[in-house]
């Protein structure tokens, strides 16, 4: 076992945390980069993982479960398309929307990554950048929905505006808040808590259904939007207090820093040499454009059917009830036998779920296509961001996520704008042509790539295989 020295990296620092004013000194504090860290052995980091293990295990677990309640009430496949059509008939404003909820979360993360990765904390990114990037956003879109009966196009755009302030900074503090996790949880336990956390988050998320359906039906609009943005916002700030009170297991960074331009130069070879990561990377770009159509379910039911906006509760808990089974199922799968596998049934849930879309011969038929989006986003959420830390070394972990999202974030992004053409042709090409992407990322997933967790063993050796044998 190694003793890990510390070292201060300014030289990879960006120009607006370089110099000595008010700014930098303001953000060092934040950020907590000056502060010193001790040397410590790999065998002092892992036993610290373990000693809080349970304390982290809990209060993550309440941080999961009450965004989740909270993010019930804003919905990006349901709730959130609702609100917009009653705002405008245009489907470029919700192809807006589907462009934000899917990429905005993926896309910054590489542009972090490289800082990430020189600093020695994570949590002060997550929980104190966190809270004025991600958090606050949902108080302000209260505001929106307040002023969407009397300034409906004003309401519109300040929405989709601040929900971009909202998915883009909670995917500025992805990275961190990823490594975060995999400092405090073993490899082979990631996938149970992952599991477990988003079981019951998806579980109080069906109750959020639940009520978000009585609201919408018991209240005119759009006081009703106003009554579940105000729940969602108070949720995810619990959600945010629950955060603050992990115990990071600091560890100090080893790696020479490297300058921006040495990361960004480096990123080719990372795709050119490593062939699995990179057939991994065409199964995720796959996998998001098969995800086009994703946005337009709930409008399309609303302009077929004619649904009435309770419903769109009821279609929410149902895409609740699939996240719920799968989360559970996939966190014990993957901790035993890899990611590969949930990945794969993921992509098949999400091609019968189009399936049922483009041939539903009734309404109610729409529960069981969210029900089987709800599995592809287990997955997804479970795997898809999991196995990306299987790929490297702990302290290249940064690089790999951020390099995986932000690649699936442009093509998140571009997918619902293509979405939105062949939407404005017919739903049914729309929901065809997703299913055949998520049939190429199936097939590709099966042959293409290979577990990594078999290929290299546990990689975190430094910390994760210590613990494991503790």
């Amino acid at each position: 076992m190694g003793v890990h020295k510390t070292h201060f990296p300014s030289e990879v620092l960006p120009p607006f945390l370089q110099g000595d004013g008010i700014v930098r000194r303001g953000l060092h504090r934040v950020l907590q980069v000056s502060l010193p860290v001790p040397p410590r052995s790999d065998a002092e980091i892992a036993a610290e993982v373990e000693r809080n293990y349970c304390w982290n295990y809990a209060v993550n677990m309440l941080d999961i479960t009450s965004f989740w309640f909270g993010a019930s009430f804003t919905s990006a496949s349901t709730i959130l398309p609702l609100f917009i059509s009653k705002l405008t008939p245009s489907p470029l404003a919700v192809g807006l929307l589907a462009v934000i909820a899917q990429g905005g979360w993926f896309f910054p993360q590489l542009f972090t990554a490289n800082i990430v990765e020189q600093l020695p904390r994570k949590k002060p990114v997550v929980v104190n950048l966190g809270f004025f990037l991600e958090r606050v956003p949902y108080w302000v879109a209260i505001l929106t929905a307040v002023i969407a009966g009397r300034f409906p196009k004003l309401a519109v755009v300040a929405f989709l505006l601040t929900y971009a302030w909202h998915t883009l900074g909670a995917g500025f503090v992805a990275t961190a808040w990823q490594d975060l996790i995999a400092r405090c949880f073993p490899v082979n336990r990631r996938g149970r808590f992952f599991g477990m956390a988003h079981f019951l988050g998806a579980a109080v998320g069906i109750l959020g259904g639940m009520l978000s359906s009585r609201i919408l039906a018991a209240n005119p609009f759009p006081t009703n939007f106003v009554y579940a943005f105000t729940i969602a916002a108070l949720f995810v700030t619990f959600s945010w207090l629950f955060l603050s009170l992990a115990r990071e297991p600091i560890q100090p960074v080893t790696k020479a820093p490297k300058s921006n331009r040495e990361f960004w130069s480096e990123l080719p070879e990372i795709v050119r040499y490593d062939q699995n990561f990179r057939r991994f990377l065409i199964v995720r770009t796959l996998m998001a454009l098969g995800g086009m159509g994703s946005g337009f379910i709930t409008v399309a039911a609303v302009k077929q059917w004619h649904i009435p906006d309770s419903m769109v509760g009821v279609y929410t808990g149902s895409m609740l009830i699939g996240q719920t089974v799968s989360h559970l199922i996939f966190g014990f799968l993957v901790d035993r036998l890899g990611h590969k596998l949930a990945l794969i049934l993921g992509a098949l849930a999400s091609v019968l779920a189009f399936a049922v879309a483009w041939l539903a011969p009734a309404p109610e038929w729409y529960c069981v296509v969210f029900a089987l989006q709800g599995v592809n986003s287990g997955a997804i959420v479970v795997s898809g961001l999991l196995v990306v830390m299987e790929f490297c070394a702990p302290e290249r972990r940064p690089t790999y996520i951020g390099l995986t999202n932000s690649w699936v974030g442009i093509v998140s992004m571009i997918a619902p704008l293509i979405g939105t053409l062949l939407a404005g042709w017919s739903y049914a090409w729309l929901f065809a042509v997703s299913a055949v992407f998520n049939v190429f990322a199936m097939f590709l997933m099966q042959w293409g790539v290979q577990e990594p967790r078999k290929i290299n063993g546990q990689l975190d050796i430094s910390v994760n295989v210590g613990v494991a044998e503790a």
